[in-house]
């Protein structure tokens, strides 16, 4: 055979088979290029199992000595009162004491201050009251008015509830978003004669805590509703899987 032939047919051959390799090549890396894009969603109502309650009094006096000697009365008897109540001393904080000084001001018919006579001391605390004990706390918020008859004026703010195992809660809800994203983009690869391969990227969407059957507004940031006892949290997962 003519070598100059034979040397043509080797080129052509091999032009063939490299022509072959390169679109073999191009089809596979352009299958696994091909993904789904789906977001799973997870949702669980759960009920506090801490609860904050406090409340903050205050003392008046022309001597700041006489304002602090009847706050700290104050501070003795609301101890005393919630221990009466069953709750522990070790769950019950009084803050530090805070002092104001108070004038009585004069302004003139243009809204210009045109004296100030010092008036006396206002001073206030805050009690705080942390406890698994929800219902005794409940009760206690409702009921601690009856202070204002001894005369302590107590301003009771309304309860304030947590969970103490929220990375636990947490764990949960990714499983089971991840479980329900698997299954959305099983369906879609399954409708569409596909199937569903390995895990491409996914990304974690915001945790949101809401009230139980109440219109909290969710956020991109991420909602922790504290004003409920009981609530539903939710979190999603957006997940991109490789289609075969």
């Amino acid at each position: 055979m003519n070598t100059k032939l034979v040397s043509t047919v080797c080129t052509c051959i091999a032009i063939i088979a490299a022509t072959i390799i390169l679109g073999k090549s191009y089809n596979y890396k352009y299958k696994s290029t091909e993904t789904i894009a789906v977001t799973g969603l997870a949702e669980k109502d759960f009920s506090s199992d801490l609860i904050v309650w406090s409340a903050s009094f205050n003392r008046f006096n022309s001597e700041l000595k006489n304002a602090y000697a009847s706050l700290k009365q104050d501070e003795n008897a609301i101890k005393s009162y919630l221990v009466s109540k069953g709750i522990s001393s070790k769950e019950i904080v009084f803050t530090s004491v805070n002092m104001t000084k108070e004038f009585n001001r004069q302004y003139d018919d243009h809204g210009n201050e045109i004296s100030a006579t010092f008036s006396g001391y206002s001073l206030s605390e805050t009690v705080r009251v942390e406890s698994k004990e929800i219902d005794k706390v409940e009760k206690l918020s409702r009921e601690v008015t009856e202070l204002l008859e001894s005369g302590i004026e107590l301003n009771s703010s309304a309860p304030q509830y947590y969970y103490t195992q929220l990375n636990d809660l947490k764990i949960d809800l990714l499983a089971r978003a991840s479980a329900d994203a698997k299954k959305r983009a099983e369906t879609i690869a399954s409708n569409s004669g596909s199937t569903l391969g390995g895990i491409n990227n996914a990304n974690m969407g915001v945790f949101q805590i809401t009230g139980k059957n109440e219109n909290d507004d969710y956020s991109s940031g991420g909602v922790f509703n504290t004003s409920s006892r009981n609530k539903t949290a939710s979190i999603t997962l957006k997940v991109n899987y490789l289609v075969k």
